[in-house]
């Protein structure tokens, strides 16, 4: 009898959180689209939604000893109205009552297409699946390379540390995922995934069922979720958080021996927990499990060096090669002016001039009315608009939302995590929310730093920039979350209204680097590539003056563009004329 992630022995000692992802993996193996975990707790009657069919699914999953009453029914029908969905469906590892299946028949005799799923039930349709891998999609040009540079590395030249480096939305886990794929077509391999936040561990497992064979067992371990030592034995992949698998380890715990330790966002590596995994494991060592790190930013605030761990990186396209590549959607940059106070610039004295200095005297306060007016006139240029707005606090991100929406152009939410009062969102909210989005009832995402990591989004066509980061790399991976490449998608129109002068250096610095003259590409890009667009808008027009101003005035970009609030860095330009 094959061995399946549904069975009676999967089933045995699994945790209610288990119980909803096996489901939701069944659904993705199952041809359902969009599928999403929308809550832990207080999930207000649904655990996954799904599509399938042109319609909306909402599955309650519950795991409890004794059999499901009615009353569950009730509380799933109520449900419906809340996430928008057409075909309910509740699922019980222990079954139903009698009064549950008349209850059904008598709603179905109404119309209402319930659905109850049994133990029975579930692995009849598990059973049904070929064991198979089940991802369809051919790789990219780039990532087939570093596919092939990662496999060879390991395979052929026995290496034991490995780096890749790729933008975001050039899929560095469909890269990872694929290459383990392939390393197991030699052997059967026992990997580790590590992340440093408990929803991303979550995003990682999801992305790589997949890769999976039915028969691939895979479990996960964080803050919510602690498997037995058992189960860690027997599941071929363990996605984990970093501070969980350290604190077993610190508590003197034993980890099986494992073929490969992948660290996702490795940029975060260094510190007390990602030695103690690494060290225990001897990971990276030759008698050690194979060390992959993967980031989309390598980029640190401090001096620790990725390459002790890593070595340096096999494959690196970094997101301006992969806009000049084509592999990046083409990007219409524009970046606003409006509030730049050229008579107060003129007030300046001295020669060398801090950021802090620059910006107190340069630009005028909060614009949001003519941030929102730009972003509806800007509406109508793409099919099919989808945005994402990159707000200051919660409070300004909850304040664009209601007047996005007093508008009436578009229907926007606001996604944050816990305000200064203390008051947050619910994980069945920001899902509730996310679907929404995935689906186009919601058109446009108000965020305060909820996007830069671990966040699985939809594919977006406008960026508005209203918040100042002076962080590289939060910065490029904020940008990337529209760069992604996707059908009937010409381009990501980005609206930047930051006002900072370091933003400004920033931006010249990526149009410096995209206009260069065209590299080679590792092969044959995958679409016609159109050209990129980084304009200055003053009052809707082209703002030459400024652009040509500023590069006077910036030296060197790209030092500006991470440079502390008081480093005396910034030329005073020799004359003013024409600036206005």
């Amino acid at each position: 009898m094959k061995r399946c992630f549904i069975d009676e022995k999967a089933l045995a000692r699994i945790s209610w959180q288990a119980f909803e992802r096996i489901v939701a993996r069944l659904l993705i193996l199952d041809l359902f689209l969009n599928v999403r975990l929308v809550g832990q707790t207080s999930d207000k009657g649904a655990d996954i939604i799904a599509n399938k069919n042109g319609k909306r699914w909402l599955f309650q999953v519950k795991r409890w000893k004794n059999k499901i009453g009615s009353d569950v029914l009730d509380e799933t029908m109520s449900s419906l109205s809340t996430y928008r969905a057409h075909v309910p469906v509740v699922v019980s590892l222990n079954g139903f009552e009698d009064s549950a299946r008349e209850h059904q028949k008598i709603l179905m005799s109404r119309g209402t297409p319930l659905q109850l799923w049994d133990r029975k039930n579930l692995i009849q349709r598990a059973e049904q699946l070929p064991d198979k891998v089940f991802n369809t999609r051919l790789p990219f040009p780039h990532q087939e390379q570093a596919i092939q540079i990662l496999v060879k590395s390991v395979i052929e030249e026995k290496r034991k540390k490995a780096m890749v480096v790729m933008a975001t939305g050039l899929g560095k886990t469909f890269t990872a995922a694929e290459s383990v794929r392939r390393i197991e077509a030699n052997k059967a391999v026992k990997v580790l995934v590590l992340a440093h936040t408990n929803e991303l561990v979550y995003q990682l497992e999801k992305a790589f069922w997949p890769f999976l064979k039915p028969s691939h067992e895979t479990i996960v371990w964080n803050g919510y979720e602690q498997p037995e030592i058992e189960d860690i034995d027997r599941a071929n992949r363990i996605f984990a958080c970093v501070n969980s698998v350290s604190a077993f380890l610190e508590k003197g715990g034993e980890l099986p021996e494992f073929d490969i330790i992948i660290v996702d966002e490795c940029h975060h590596v260094g510190g007390g927990m990602y030695n103690r995994i690494v060290n225990k494991c001897n990971a990276g060592t030759p008698d050690g499990p194979i060390l992959l790190g993967l980031t989309a930013t390598p980029w640190r605030p401090d001096d620790c060096d990725l390459t002790a761990y890593f070595d340096d990186p096999i494959f690196t396209m970094d997101m301006v090669t992969g806009l000049r590549l084509g592999f990046l959607s083409n990007v219409d940059y524009r970046m606003y002016t409006d509030n730049v106070d050229w008579d107060g610039l003129t007030r300046l004295k001295g020669i060398r001039l801090t950021p802090r200095q620059i910006n107190k005297t340069l630009f005028i306060s909060e614009w949001d009315n003519a941030v929102v007016n730009t972003l509806r006139q800007t509406w109508e240029e793409v099919k099919k608009p989808r945005a994402i707005v990159f707000c200051g606090t919660i409070d300004h991100a909850i304040t664009m939302r209601d007047q996005i929406n007093a508008l009436g152009f578009c229907n926007a939410e606001a996604i944050y995590s816990q305000t200064q009062a203390g008051q947050s969102m619910e994980s069945w909210q920001r899902n509730k929310i996310l679907c929404d989005f995935q689906d186009g009832i919601v058109n446009v995402i108000c965020v305060v730093d909820v996007f830069n990591e671990g966040i699985d989004v939809p594919d977006v066509n406008i960026i508005v920039f209203q918040r100042v980061t002076h962080s590289r790399r939060i910065f490029i991976q904020q940008l990337g979350r529209g760069l992604r490449v996707s059908d009937g998608k010409d381009k990501v129109i980005v609206l930047d209204f930051v006002s900072d002068i370091r933003r400004f250096a920033a931006g010249l610095n990526l149009k410096n680097e995209i206009e260069k003259d065209k590299v080679t590409a590792p092969s044959k890009p995958i679409r016609i590539k159109l050209n990129h667009t980084f304009s200055f808008k003053r009052a809707g027009a082209d703002d030459k003056s400024t652009e040509t101003f500023l590069r006077q005035w910036l030296d060197d970009v790209a030092s500006i563009e991470a440079a502390g609030e008081d480093a005396s860095i910034l030329k005073f330009p020799p004359a003013l004329s024409g600036a206005r």
